[in-house]
């Protein structure tokens, strides 16, 4: 499914989101604004941590309510950037709304020496922790739901994707995954630069790659990008979709018009926004 259409000069300015999203760099502050925002005026999270490392910690905003669903956002950042704390300014709705908000932290890929498993593993620990602890902060384990961005939604996606026996727990801990522009093939990114700092041979490109790891999907998805995203996000888009539909999963696609790969996560946060409202009403039919 890679695209090998294009030469790697080609694929470098698709994958390079500055080249197709000029105010990247203003929006990606006032993700931050914002969720200072959330914090001096909403709520201070708990800081708990997931395990044992340094990065291996989460932010947890409690809603004011018992038996309460949660949504769990794996930020984005090339894999190398963004932390839980630049991405709480989803909270502020989530709490109104009587939801929980996890936002998590974990390696980067320089700090995992470019193994992609090891922040894989992360979001699916940081979950578990999530499902496991529910009941002490108020959560309904049955009503968790994981919200991925960018190459968080590539972490996420791989998290939809596991087998959680593995993980301890008995049964599928993900009520429904909302994955907006995210890398599903990991294979055009051999060769742009993203290669020099993310280790991709051709097992790892079949193992961390979502869309060869679709047996396990048993949440219902969502899958959003903007129309303004370089053609090769829409493309790895669209792609999932056709591979989860051939497998049997619940795959819903919703193209963000005039949106581009940032300004279309900040409707996140606004319950009349485009992915806010979407969230919402996908939590609101299962209460």
């Amino acid at each position: 499914m890679s695209n090998t259409s294009l030469t790697p000069e080609q694929l470098e300015t698709a994958y390079d989101q500055s080249k197709w999203a000029a105010n990247m760099q203003d929006v990606v502050a006032r993700f931050g604004v914002l969720s200072d925002a959330v914090r001096a005026t909403v709520q201070t999270p708990d800081r708990v941590a997931y395990g044992a490392a340094g990065h291996e910690k989460l932010d947890l905003y409690r809603a004011e309510r018992e038996s309460a669903p949660v949504v769990i956002l794996v930020h984005g950042g090339g894999w190398r950037g963004g932390s839980a704390k630049e991405y709480g300014f989803p909270a502020a709705m989530c709490l109104a709304a009587g939801i929980h908000f996890v936002s998590l932290d974990f390696a980067t890929i320089d700090d995992a020496k470019g193994e992609l498993s090891v922040l894989v593993d992360q979001v699916r620990r940081a979950i578990r922790w999530v499902h496991g602890n529910c009941l002490k902060f108020g959560g309904d384990p049955g009503r968790i739901y994981v919200v991925g961005h960018s190459s968080g939604g590539h972490l996420a996606a791989m998290a939809l994707s596991t087998r959680w026996a593995d993980y301890d727990l008995p049964s599928e801990p993900i009520a429904g995954g909302l994955l907006v522009g995210g890398i599903y093939d990991l294979g055009p990114l051999r060769h742009t630069s993203r290669s020099k700092f993310v280790r991709i041979d051709d097992a790892v490109e079949r193992e961390m790659s979502p869309l060869h790891q679709t047996a396990n999907v048993a949440a219902p998805l969502t899958l959003a990008v903007g129309s303004k995203e370089s053609p090769e996000f829409q493309r790895q888009m669209r792609d999932y979709a056709k591979v989860l539909g051939q497998a049997g999963k619940q795959a819903k696609v919703i193209e963000g018009e005039t949106y581009n790969h940032f300004d279309i996560l900040e409707t996140l946060g606004n319950p009349y926004g485009l992915l806010g409202r979407h969230l919402l009403e996908v939590v609101a039919k299962a209460r």
